[in-house]
């Protein structure tokens, strides 16, 4: 029995086997199989071999038609390397010896070589040593990609553990056997943990090692509420999971009886629930959940999950589904937030050094205008079938607010020469989520239609923490001073202009910090559908004046830790179930 530490990221506790998915890009580590299960791994690394022999023999030929024999030759040399007796015979004997994963043998067999040839003192074989990992690569993605492609074919309860997952990949997920994932990069919100947020699924990040401490078949439990993850639990520890699973279930059947109960506190103010979503097939969960709308249609993953750039029809069609389940219900649908991700920039052809600060979000929008105007054009073709409103992300001046809506504007004037229905009078409105925008909210008040606080990028900005960085994830706090007061000062610029403002950030699902955010003056919160029924909960259980106090003490702490105790205490009061399974200082 093991206990690990991560970040928990999904609440939700999962009792399941591993299922380890590795990447051919970083070491391997070193994992055992059973003894019948060694013949089969000796096989699959056999048919790797074969399978890049096929691969390069194919390339071989391809380049030899297109660019001669000579520039072919490139190719020999990996070639002979995989039908050298002397590399595979010993990693398949180490796979029969030590019993390792084949993926292990492959990787081990490889360094072993780009070492031995590192070593040489002549220059021409040290340049051998990006033709050997280019070769390891290669077989790997051959074993890797064979053993990945069993999520799909799953036939028990799976937990899927690995460095790093992507959107696209989650989105893949067999979501009837997969029932939970761990990996070892990624904070709070970043884009896999708010992915496994909508699904519904508990998942664990920043899990350093955890790779190397399971095995494929193993038993394993994650805790989507504290961030442990339990690998060959006792039955003690089973049994003592199963409670608490039981008493989620039970927690949840009394929140969903609120669902169509309205969201109003004890001395009668109203607060708007909306659900914060990433594809179309999200909705009926939100308002299943009691949701009023959707205040945050995160656009990009359309593009995250998909394996290439989705049309124009192929977005309207998702916009236009999202209207029409709503049924009259608001809609805000974000442009795009590109850039600091994996998608952009894995095609570049010179990766960004600090994406987060470099093109991303706006600025990548403004920067490439066909795509840009594509998204608007589908956006307001769906706007003529209901409410809808057009949100820009981090923008940091008006100078880029008057660009994008001088676009906006521009691609109306073209669907109006086309004949093409849409709403002219379609509101726009901008995330508020850097320091800059957050101090100039007054000027801002003036040109946008309504704001939303985007507490994520927000207090990644104003804290200089990078917000998906596991290593740093202890400094990433929503409850921040600094945080608080730039959060009150643009309440309170929206409130003098009279315009609409929600908090769509994950800390408006958070029991606590909704407590925060109600006190300084948040009238609408969107959050994932599994939040909307604990912050019904939450409304209905406090007045206004309790939030109201609860805010101006916090306001007035002067460091991220007291404010955090000082949120949870008087949360734990008010709600203490929302809290149950927690540590008092978690």
């Amino acid at each position: 029995m093991e206990v690990l530490k991560g970040i928990a990221v999904s609440p939700g506790i999962a009792i399941g086997e591993v299922f380890v998915v590795d990447d051919e890009r970083r070491r391997i580590p070193r994992r055992t199989v059973p003894a019948a299960q060694v013949a089969a791994e000796k096989a699959r690394a056999e048919q790797a071999v074969r399978d890049s022999v096929s691969e390069l023999a194919a390339l071989r030929d391809r380049t030899a038609g297109e660019l001669g024999e000579e520039a072919a030759k490139i190719f020999a040399f990996h070639l002979g390397m995989l039908a050298d007796r002397s590399l595979t015979g010993p990693l398949l004997a180490q796979i029969e010896r030590e019993g390792v994963t084949a993926e292990f043998a492959v990787w081990t067999a490889m360094e072993l070589l780009a070492s031995r040839f590192a070593a040489m003192p002549d220059a021409a074989f040290r340049t051998k040593v990006d033709d050997v990992r280019d070769l390891s690569g290669r077989v790997l993605r051959h074993l890797i990609g064979e053993h990945a492609s069993r999520l799909h074919t799953l036939r028990h309860r799976a937990v899927v553990v690995a460095r790093d997952l992507t959107p696209s990949q989650a989105a893949a997920f067999d979501r009837g056997h997969v029932i939970g994932f761990v990996t070892e990069m990624g904070g709070r919100t970043s884009h896999t943990a708010i992915f496994a947020r909508a699904l519904g699924i508990p998942a664990v990040v920043g899990c350093a090692g955890v790779s190397a401490h399971v095995t494929d078949g193993a038993a394993i439990v994650i805790d989507g509420d504290e961030g442990t993850v339990v690998v060959d639990p006792t039955e003690e520890q089973l049994a003592a999971y199963q409670v608490r699973i039981e008493r989620a279930r039970l927690l949840r059947l009394s929140l969903a009886e609120l669902a169509t109960l309205p969201s109003v506190t004890r001395d009668g103010h109203r607060i708007e629930l909306m659900g914060n979503i990433e594809l179309p097939d999200e909705i009926p969960a939100v308002l299943e959940h009691g949701g009023e709308g959707v205040g945050l249609f995160r656009t990009e993953f359309l593009y995250l999950t998909s394996d290439h750039e989705p049309t124009e029809e192929e977005q309207y069609q998702a916009y236009a589904s999202c209207v029409r389940q709503l049924a009259g219900r608001p809609l805000t649908v974000r442009t795009l937030d590109l850039g600091a991700d994996k998608y952009t920039q894995a095609q570049q052809e010179e990766p960004e050094r600090n994406p987060f600060l470099g093109c991303r979000s706006i600025r990548y929008c403004l920067q490439s205008l066909p795509m840009f105007k594509r998204q608007l054009r589908a956006i307001l073709r769906a706007s003529a079938q209901g409410p809808l409103k057009v949100m820009f992300p981090l923008i940091t001046s008006t100078t880029e607010f008057r660009q994008a809506r001088f676009i906006l504007n521009d691609v109306m004037d073209d669907l109006e020469d086309e004949g093409i229905k849409f709403d002219r009078n379609v509101q726009v409105g901008m995330m508020v989520e850097v320091p800059s925008a957050a101090i100039m909210a007054d000027a801002f008040a003036r040109e946008a239609d309504f704001f939303s606080i985007g507490t994520n990028d927000l207090v990644q900005y104003t804290l200089a923490v990078d917000r998906t960085n596991e290593r740093v994830a202890s400094l990433y706090n929503p409850g921040h001073p600094a945080v608080i007061r730039l959060i009150r000062e643009v309440v309170r610029a929206a409130g003098r202009h009279d315009i609409p403002l929600s908090v769509c950030g994950e800390a408006a699902g958070e029991t606590e910090h909704a407590l925060l955010l109600i006190g300084l003056g948040v009238r609408t919160l969107s959050a994932t559908s599994s939040s909307i029924p604990r912050l019904k909960r939450l409304v209905r259980s406090v007045e206004l004046s309790q939030c109201e106090r609860l805010a101006k003490k916090a306001a007035q702490l002067d460091s991220e830790v007291a404010v955090t105790g000082f949120l949870r205490d008087g949360a734990r009061k008010i709600i203490p179930e929302a809290f149950d399974g927690r540590s008092a200082d978690e």
